[in-house]
């Protein structure tokens, strides 16, 4: 098994926990925060953190072009929370200002499971991840409101799609890299080398 090698947009956001789990899932983790380090990674992690702070500094570090290109190109990609907002071809109730990387048929609903503090974790069944459900930590988490053609939902909670794929993108409300669990980051490193 080769490592692929997998980037970690490292603007804002839970930017070590994730390298951690790439690297625990068999990768070879790299930051990413100028066009040259993206042009150098086969696919690349969009964090959790402020979907409207890292649309702007993707924008002020000459990013955002670049990612959609690649998103476009059929680089692997997979966001959590804050990145399942980056991910999205439409958000139903953006910041002003606010970007998205596109590329995931899906509107989605910012901060839709409540505030900081209603903040909770809960056992997720994600399709294609064997061994049973993953722990999901949600933080002002967003959901799902609509699916295009595209895209399919790979786990649900209470109702809700919390988890999407498209092609080579993939998409979380909630945050495994936060859990020890890796199971999540080494279906994503499975799809970077299955994309060569």
């Amino acid at each position: 098994m080769t490592s692929p090698v997998i980037g970690v947009l490292a603007l804002q956001g839970d930017v070590r926990e994730h390298l951690a789990a790439l690297t625990a899932a068999g990768a070879e983790a790299r930051q990413v925060r100028r066009p040259a380090e993206l042009a150098a990674v086969s696919g690349l992690v969009i964090p959790g953190g402020e979907s409207t702070t890292i649309s702007k500094l993707a924008d002020a570090f000459g990013l955002l072009e670049p990612l959609r290109e690649r998103v476009r190109a059929g680089m692997p990609t997979y966001g959590s929370c804050a990145g399942m907002i980056m991910l999205a071809d439409k958000i139903l109730d953006p910041r002003s200002g606010q970007e998205t990387v596109g590329g995931i048929d899906m509107i989605v609903r910012r901060n839709a499971f409540g505030r900081q503090n209603e903040s909770f974790e809960a056992a997720i069944e994600v399709a294609g991840v064997p061994g049973g459900p993953v722990d999901g930590v949600f933080i002002r988490a967003p959901w799902v409101e609509s699916l295009g053609a595209a895209a399919r939902s790979v786990a649900t909670f209470e109702g809700r799609t919390v988890a999407v794929r498209q092609g080579n993108l993939l998409a979380t409300a909630f945050h495994p890299e936060l859990t020890g669990d890796h199971r999540v980051h080494a279906m994503f490193a499975d799809m970077v080398r299955a994309a060569g």
